[in-house]
């Protein structure tokens, strides 16, 4: 079973670290006249147009993220308009803008590079004006592509080893990674964007599902052939990362798929290429492979696996969280919020308050409907937080509480951290998220490194939102792998760089206002 090679998993981390050396040393640069296409395009397939006038996720922002679980029953009935505002809110464009003469598309969710390498599939019952199929998600046009008729449900059943929420969803949608589109500019380190891009994704997605009142619960437990074959891929260059079962209903036998063939059969559908000529990153495939399950039997003894948080705990916290109480919550739907947030460029070194930042973390942090416990630690150095000493901290997710790991002025530290960039130098706090890779990998085997990159870009993505339901700013970023460890220990001793976020003040909020 490749899952549990974990010389693979290592190898790829340590391969794709960045260190002050390796960033100086790197030769490689843009060429744009081969930069990929934003889109996976089907020439051939007519699309099927969505609506475009369907109920705005209307729940206040700060409530829809803090959603945990899936309800048992969905209050409404998941139809076409709602399948288009979930689809919408969590990968359509939301902004157009030509530079240059040409034209560039920003879409709803946070992404490396602004490249959007990932793809969105749906396998479906029939449905309200749409029938039962295999479907492929086009946000340029705000379309749908039939790949397969018929209800295919049963083979994503087979695939996750009777997955309750996805036997039980009408609709279950896949995310797939395209390596060259994000390779194009991050070279073979673009794996780990999978997890970050496909997470913000996921958070936006929850969070519109909430609102609409769709159960919606994450899957990682799949057997990666048989979804890969589903719908068709070309795996040397896209590959099948998570599933989301949507508006499940456990108590509703007709909900149940019918039994899938033995064999699916191959799809051959003409794809436009992604540029003139592609650069193959072997050490990604290599990686994903190794996270590979290989039957549904493994998928569910994959799952089977996971009681307990991975989660490091210290009793020596010291500053609990005052977050905001429900009815001084900002009232910002969460469709409004998704439609003008964007990544701030420049912070205002300004100070935010402490009940902003513990609203972000508590909220953020409620919990996910996934498959996969929590797998993250987050650790801060706060800079300009009022009523929160400047100082590095440890944030305990379970308590609502902030560890003091060391007090002082540390904005040059974060800044180097952060890849020498201003940002997380100029931002009011600076989030890292650190893993024990070691005690993910020996209890989760390869698949836990899909797990933990992705529930970073989750919470990632919830921040994001937390933060600009506020009217703050807020990025994500790259760092330098272990200097970030040494940075925060002895505590994070052992502990590996999976993500970055930095929150504040957007310097262009604060020179309009002036």
């Amino acid at each position: 079973m490749p899952n549990r090679d974990l010389d693979a998993a290592w190898t790829y981390h340590n391969v794709t670290k960045h260190s002050r050396w390796s960033v100086r040393h790197d030769q490689h640069s843009l060429d744009w006249a081969n930069q990929p296409l934003p889109f996976k395009v089907y020439p051939a397939l007519p699309p099927l147009p969505l609506p475009r006038e369907f109920p705005p996720p209307a729940l206040p922002t700060l409530s829809a993220i803090a959603h945990t679980e899936a309800r048992s029953t969905a209050a409404l009935p998941l139809d076409l308009l709602r399948l288009a505002a979930l689809l919408y809110f969590s990968t359509g464009i939301t902004k157009r803008r030509t530079y240059a003469g040409k034209e560039f598309f920003y879409r709803a969710a946070a992404c490396t590079g602004a490249l959007y390498e990932i793809e969105l599939y749906l396998v479906c019952a029939d449905l309200p004006d749409l029938p039962a199929g295999v479907y492929h998600f086009g946000p340029g046009d705000f379309a749908l592509r039939r790949l397969r008729s018929g209800d295919h449900r049963g083979a994503l059943v087979r695939a996750t080893g009777a997955e309750p929420a996805v036997a039980h969803a009408p609709v279950t949608l896949i995310f797939t990674g395209t390596y060259w589109r994000n390779a194009w500019k991050y070279q073979a380190r673009a794996y780990r964007h999978f997890g970050w891009d496909n997470g913000t994704i996921l958070a936006n997605l929850l969070a519109t599902s909430a609102a609409l009142a769709q159960p919606a619960r994450i899957v990682l437990g799949f057997e990666d052939a048989t979804v890969n074959r589903l719908l068709g891929l070309d795996t040397q260059r896209e590959v099948a990362f998570s599933l989301v079962a949507l508006g499940h209903d456990p108590n509703s036998p007709a909900a149940m798929p019918p039994e899938p063939p033995q064999e699916i059969p191959p799809l051959a559908f003409e794809t436009l290429p992604l540029s003139k000529s592609e650069v193959d990153y072997p050490a990604m495939r290599a990686m994903h492979e190794a996270s590979e399950l290989c039957s549904g039997r493994e998928a569910a003894e994959w799952r089977g696996t996971i009681q307990e948080t991975v989660s490091s705990e210290s009793p020596l916290a010291r500053v609990p969280l005052a977050p905001l109480a429900d009815d001084q919550l900002p009232p910002d739907p969460v469709g409004e919020v998704i439609l003008r947030r964007g990544s701030t460029r420049d912070f205002a070194r300004s100070s935010i308050t402490f009940s902003q930042l513990s609203t972000m973390l508590a909220r953020a942090t409620r919990g996910i409907p996934a498959d996969f416990p929590p797998l993250n630690d987050m650790y801060l150095v706060a800079h300009a937080v009022d009523g929160l000493a400047p100082g590095a901290y440890f944030f305990h997710r379970e308590r609502g509480l902030l560890e003091c790991l060391k007090e002082g002025e540390f904005r040059h530290q974060a800044g180097y951290l952060g890849l020498e960039q201003a940002l997380p130098a100029d931002a009011s706090v600076a989030i890292f998220f650190l893993a024990d890779l070691q005690r993910i990998l020996d209890r989760f085997g390869n698949r836990g490194y899909r797990a933990v990159q992705l529930e970073a870009g989750i919470l990632g993505g919830k921040l994001y939102l937390a933060a600009y339901a506020q009217r703050l700013g807020a990025t994500g970023l790259t760092f330098y792998d272990d200097d970030v460890t040494k940075f925060f220990s002895p505590h994070a001793a052992g502990k590996s760089a999976i993500f970055l976020m930095a929150a504040g003040i957007s310097a262009k909020r604060t020179r309009a206002a002036t």
